[in-house]
């Protein structure tokens, strides 16, 4: 059947969607983010623990999965040799996985410890600048990997193995939709993650828009506006267009590829020229103090203080990686032909935790340094103009200075761009009919999807100044996944058993 047919009602239903979500934004703003602001306290109070018992079981059954002797299986052939090189893969799927974001909140996250630190702990002491240095390493390791992995397994394992012709998240529930693909269950299931997938993506690109922005104008001597910004969501969406265009193994990879080599190369050269010695100090610390309460970290709810902390952060962040889950399910799955489960699920956890942790290890706790040593007023400067500005001013203390920005520029929007190609493709095969194993959605699909998807970051920009809108986004569209994610997993580990058994 030919490839390119489209689902019109997922199609439809999912872009009517998209606008109607953007245009309150545009319109009415002011109201918008009252509304929001109110949502986010409901939910983040009432459901939040459910956000935190998620994180402990997703980590809890994959290790498990992995150690068993279903870790052994090959999604694929048992024969077949994966698709893609170690280092392309874990390419990938990084660049998929964290997208500019992380640039952002490895410099800046820090910050916001030291003024607010968790535990009851003094602002600004030597214990808050401890937990400063160690929570982002929390938030972007494990249970982040854990979330993504999760659906990666449930869809690839059934995808390969009953030899599917659908990719769609609705793949991972297939032991109970019993080949009914395209029932209302199946639709309902994709439905959610395509609306998940919009509030993630946008959210994501909310983030490092301005920053990226802030870059380009001190680069180009333009003053940063929201006409900069504007056009920073333009040129990302016209090259991950082009990516798109290209397909995956010419533009998703290449474009993977080189911005790693970028990426690293550039910490590399913050940790030479920059304070070494109190950077892998700081970070080695900070391995060690999130070792030592990894436990009580995942299960901490703050029940007596009710600071906000848990509420603000990690139930925000558990949200965002739940948001992005199903689309980083399927793009790892497209991906991982000819790996094991076992490969699969330690290759996420270790790589994807360890790449996340240098950006946290050298650039956060670069701008750490610079505020401690005085050099630069890092959290003043956030509270007066903002976090975009402070990454600016900390670049500007290191050597060669116009160079370092503009290699951190083209970074940040290669990131943007392998992020919101890869969601597109994701999107797009989640509207597409049949799509066997090797094949790639119609390309004006991958193309509509990458520029659909700048329209929500460019009306969360008119509530610029507060996080707290998008951190609504994705606490209300993450919500539903949790479930489907208990269903996915039972799904799962019903249909392992029964081949296992009848093997």
């Amino acid at each position: 059947m030919d490839q390119s047919r489209i689902d019109w009602p997922s199609f439809v239903l999912c872009a009517l969607i998209l606008v109607g979500a953007s245009i309150p934004l545009f319109v009415y703003p002011e109201a918008s983010e009252a509304a929001l602001e109110k949502l986010y306290g409901f939910i983040a109070s009432e459901f939040g623990i459910l956000y935190l018992l998620a994180s402990i079981v997703a980590i809890a059954f994959l290790v498990w999965l992995g150690l068993s002797r279903y870790g052994a299986i090959r999604l694929g052939a048992q024969d077949e040799t994966p698709e893609f090189r170690e280092i392309s893969w874990v390419g990938m799927l990084f660049c998929a996985g964290v997208g500019a974001g992380l640039l952002y909140w490895c410099a800046t996250e820090w910050a916001f410890y030291y003024d607010a630190p968790p535990f009851g702990a003094e602002p600004r002491s030597v214990e808050a600048q401890e937990w400063a240095s160690t929570y982002g390493l929390f938030h972007w390791g494990f249970t982040a990997w854990a979330f993504y992995c999760l659906p990666a397994i449930a869809i690839a394992y059934p995808y390969y193995t009953k030899k599917l012709d659908i990719l769609r998240f609705s793949v991972s529930c297939h032991w109970f939709l019993k080949d009914n693909n395209h029932g209302p269950l199946a639709r309902t299931i994709d439905f959610l993650f395509m609306v998940a997938l919009l509030g993630g993506a946008a959210s994501s690109l909310g983030f490092s828009t301005p920053m990226i922005a802030a870059c380009l104008g001190w680069l180009f001597g333009i003053e940063v506006s929201d006409t900069l910004e504007v056009g920073v969501v333009m040129l990302c969406m016209v090259l991950f267009a082009l990516s798109v265009w290209l397909g995956l193994k010419k533009g998703i990879k290449r474009l993977s590829d080189i911005n790693v080599v970028l990426a690293f190369g550039l910490l590399l050269f913050i940790l030479v020229v920059g304070p070494t010695a109190f950077l892998l100090k700081t970070s080695l610390n900070g391995v060690g103090l999130m070792a030592d309460n990894f436990l009580r970290m995942n299960f901490w709810t703050d029940p007596f203080t009710d600071s906000g902390f848990v509420e603000s952060w990690t139930i925000f962040y558990w949200a965002w990686w739940i948001a992005f889950a199903p689309y980083i399910g399927l793009f790892v799955t497209r991906i991982s032909r000819g790996r094991t489960i076992r490969q699969v699920i330690f290759g996420m956890l270790v790589w994807g935790s360890l790449g996340s942790w240098l950006f946290y290890m050298i650039m956060g706790n670069y701008a750490l340094s610079l505020e401690l040593a005085g050099q630069v007023d890092f959290t003043g400067i956030m509270s007066r103009e903002s976090g975009s500005a402070a990454i600016v001013a900390m670049l500007e203390q290191l050597p060669l200075t116009g160079i370092v920005i503009a290699v951190f520029s083209v970074i940040s929007i290669v990131f943007a761009a392998t992020t919101y190609d890869s969601a597109s493709y994701t999107l797009a095969s989640s509207a597409t009919l049949h799509l066997k194993a090797g094949d790639d959605p119609a390309r004006w699909h991958r193309v509509f999807w990458a520029f659909a998807l700048g329209l929500m970051p460019v009306a969360l920009m008119l509530l610029q100044g507060n996080l707290r809108p998008i951190q609504v986004i994705l606490l209300i569209v993450s919500f539903p996944i949790l479930f489907v994610g208990v269903a996915m997993s039972v799904s799962l580990l019903k249909s392992l058993r029964a081949d296992y058994q009848a093997n």
